[in-house]
């Protein structure tokens, strides 16, 4: 008998490590096949990965090694995996590639990633490039690229199933076995009349536990959560949440189903509308991007920071007014930044609160009374218990009984003010039409770093009989 020894294939590479970072190794191994030009072992590595992955791939990569592994993979490259990778990247790539190979490439994608891409595009490239594409796809994506940015139009798919509502069970079934061009994922039926507007949905598990002469009409959902097509998707976003919905039907002005959104769109939409709120509150463009210049940087964070140099110059004001007291009592030098940072904080905590609750809609007229009751309530409780803390730790650090109560005061005084300007500064914000995410931060504060300096320094000059 002879033994016959088979090679095995060497274990694939993993492309994640323990902790969900690209492997090291993984990423070595495809830079080393970059810079050797071997098209064929980096299709081999790169080719088979998840969209997704693969945005994660690009990313990690030398920015001189992104461009250069499209063009190795060719016609292999997802284009779906620019959806995944920051603004800035995405838009290095695009103009590194041909207007020809984009317009292949949008072409196996869904009608909402199509568009993603698309946006980012100058007019004249986006025309070219969708002057390449056969007429039912260029009309399909031109039109969802008419609708506002933001808009549940940019957002949606185009591709979804309606029959109308004197088909049976049996014909709706035979109609998605027998049609090829039928959406990859689909959850629901829509049914439309003439006018092709919607009137009602069957959900595909109804459908499926429906015997076959049944009538369409006679299984469907009339009750519609609809979305408008040039409704914000923050609007769409919240409508899912409210109704735990996993699609929804898009329709124009005349109520004509025009789309379709899906969860998964609206998973990026929440992502994308909490990651610009945290951003704004800290004073940074929704946009910024890790592998942004540092020219651009700069400039996107410069307004914020002189804004906040501005409302330094008004509060070091407060303190020059104290000038006298301070000489005379130097100790109200060491304790006056404490009093100015509790101050901050509280303001920011209820600043953060409320942004948050009117982004939600969680805060409204209804309630608004009660809220700004709550957050003065909470303000005073602290104040009290820092006044407490921080005035017994005065007296035994320095030794001056009076001046625990003077910075007790003080303390109880700014928390308050604090509680209250950190939810009126965003309500009057929100009212004017003025982002209050982005805005509220320098004017709380001002408010409190001038407040705490005023209310300390002043009830030390007058306790005290400074001058």
């Amino acid at each position: 008998m002879v033994n016959v020894e088979h090679e095995t294939a060497p274990e694939a590479l993993a492309f994640r490590d323990e902790e969900g970072n690209v492997n090291p190794t993984f990423l070595a191994s495809v830079s080393e096949a970059i810079a050797d030009g071997n098209a064929e072992n980096l299709r081999r590595l790169a080719a088979p990965l998840h969209e997704a992955d693969l945005g994660a791939l690009i990313e990690a990569l030398d920015f001189d090694d992104r461009p250069r592994l499209v063009a190795l993979l060719g016609s292999d490259f997802d284009f779906a995996a620019l959806t995944e990778v920051d603004d800035a990247i995405r838009e290095e790539l695009l103009e590194s590639i041909p207007n020809a190979n984009i317009a292949e490439g949008v072409r196996e994608l869904d009608v909402d990633d199509a568009v993603y891409i698309l946006e980012d595009l100058d007019e004249a490239d986006k025309a070219e490039v969708l002057e390449q594409l056969p007429p039912p796809e260029r009309v399909a994506l031109q039109r969802s690229l008419d609708y506002p940015e933001d808009s549940a139009g940019r957002r949606m798919q185009t591709e979804f199933i309606a029959v109308p509502p004197f088909w049976t069970v049996g014909q709706t079934i035979d109609y998605m076995r027998e049609t090829e061009d039928l959406p990859d994922t689909f959850y629901e039926i829509f049914v439309v009349d003439p006018a092709y507007q919607l009137i009602g949905t069957v959900p595909l598990d109804r459908l499926l536990r429906t015997k076959r002469p049944v009538k369409i009409s006679d299984i469907m959902n009339e009750d519609q959560h609809l979305i408008e097509a040039t409704d914000d998707q923050e609007k769409a976003a919240r409508l899912f949440q409210r109704y735990n919905l996993v699609s929804c039907a898009v329709v124009d002005e005349a109520k004509r189903l025009v789309g379709v959104m899906m969860v998964d769109d609206i998973v990026d939409v929440i992502e994308e509308e909490a990651d610009e709120d945290l951003k704004a509150l800290g004073g940074v463009k929704g946009d910024e991007e890790l592998s942004d210049t540092v020219w651009y940087t700069v400039r996107s964070r410069f307004p914020w920071l002189f804004a906040n140099l501005v409302t330094a110059i008004v509060a070091a004001n407060v303190i020059h007014l104290f000038e006298g007291s301070i000489q005379q009592m130097v100790v109200l030098a060491v304790l006056m930044p404490i009093v100015a940072s509790i101050g901050g904080n509280a303001g920011t905590q209820t600043m953060t609160v409320t942004v948050r609750a009117l982004a939600t809609q969680e805060l409204r007229r209804s309630n608004t009374w009660r809220i700004i009751r709550r957050e003065v309530a909470v303000g005073i409780c602290n104040g009290v218990g820092f006044a407490i803390i921080l005035g017994t730790v005065a007296v035994v650090w320095f030794g001056i009984r009076d001046l625990g109560f003077v910075i007790g005061l003080a303390i109880l005084t700014v928390l308050s003010v604090a509680a209250l300007g950190g939810i009126l500064i965003p309500l009057t914000l929100n009212r004017l039409g003025v982002d209050p995410a982005v805005s509220s931060g320098p004017f709380v504060t001002t408010t409190t770093d001038v407040i705490g300096f005023f209310a300390f320094l002043g009830i030390a000059t007058l306790w005290f009989g400074l001058s």
